[in-house]
């Protein structure tokens, strides 16, 4: 029986250190293969001789098909004129616009329109104190219908309104004036911006 654990133990000790000098081979091997430098790739490539006449095709897209019915007729929408004597409501408080526009003749091509005018925004300093006014003010109708250079005439109370008045203007959208078919800048127009406190 002392003969079969001798020979176990031998046959552990002989599987142990074969075991530990491979392990030592193998990690031998691999700080061998880190301590090599990187290696090169070799690129390998053939130089083509370029066409002389390119051929180029060009694709037409096919055409849709046409439509199996026409689309149905879409309603008009119909718009609210907006009368920009009345006040604009702004939480409680109403902004009374008044818009006297003056400046250049009427010519038979086509006079410039207001189309778009957006109520200024009531400033808080002056709504929290009450303080009611009014601003005129001067600018150019654009070959586009926009406001250019808007220019405080008049204001009173005085630097009070001037900014919520020019920024509402700088928003004002116009059809231009038409002269022998072509829009032109208008300058010297108008327009008068009241700001008015209305309980409510």
């Amino acid at each position: 029986m002392m003969a079969r654990y001798a020979f176990g133990v031998g046959l552990g000790a002989l599987v142990t250190a074969l075991l530990f000098f491979m392990m030592q081979a193998i990690i031998a091997t691999n700080e061998a293969n880190l301590d090599e430098g990187p290696r090169g790739k070799l690129l390998d490539f053939v130089r083509l001789q370029e066409d002389e006449d390119p051929q180029t095709k060009t694709r037409k897209p096919k055409p849709p098909p046409p439509p199996d019915e026409p689309p149905p007729d879409m309603p008009t929408p119909e718009f609210e004129s907006s009368d920009l004597s009345r006040g604009v409501d702004m939480g409680g408080v109403d902004v009374d616009v008044t818009l006297d526009i003056e400046g250049g003749g009427f010519s038979s091509d086509g006079e410039y329109l207001p189309i778009v005018k957006v109520a200024p925004q009531y400033p808080r300093r002056a709504q929290a104190r009450g303080i009611e006014g009014y601003v005129l003010l001067e600018y150019i109708v654009t070959k586009t219908g926009a406001v250019r250079d808007p220019v405080v005439i008049e204001a009173k109370p005085p630097g009070i309104f001037n900014r919520a008045a020019i920024n509402a203007a700088l928003k004002y959208k116009y059809k231009p004036k038409v002269v022998n078919g072509e829009p032109i800048d208008v300058a010297g127009v108008k327009t008068r911006i009241t700001f008015e406190m209305v309980d409510g």
